[in-house]
């Protein structure tokens, strides 16, 4: 992925609050991105995240067993 942001190719998957006009951290995923950069986080300050798509299953598996719980809760 180049520095332009977002990318033309990238498919928004959700949107993390969504309700304020203030950049809302994003998810997608690049289809046209190397296979470990496909899965793309963003952030409220312009920074992004990428991983790939078994990085981010690993995330989605911790957190549905509660491993991030303390996080969210700090």
């Amino acid at each position: 992925m180049t520095d332009d942001f977002p990318s033309p190719t990238l498919e928004p998957v959700a949107t993390f609050c969504g309700s304020c006009n203030c950049g809302c951290p994003q998810l997608f995923v690049d289809p046209d991105a190397e296979e470990d950069r496909r899965v793309v986080i963003t952030d409220d300050f312009g920074q992004r995240v990428q991983m790939s798509a078994d990085q981010f299953a690993n995330l989605v598996s911790d957190a549905k067993a509660g491993k991030l719980d303390a996080v969210a809760i700090a």
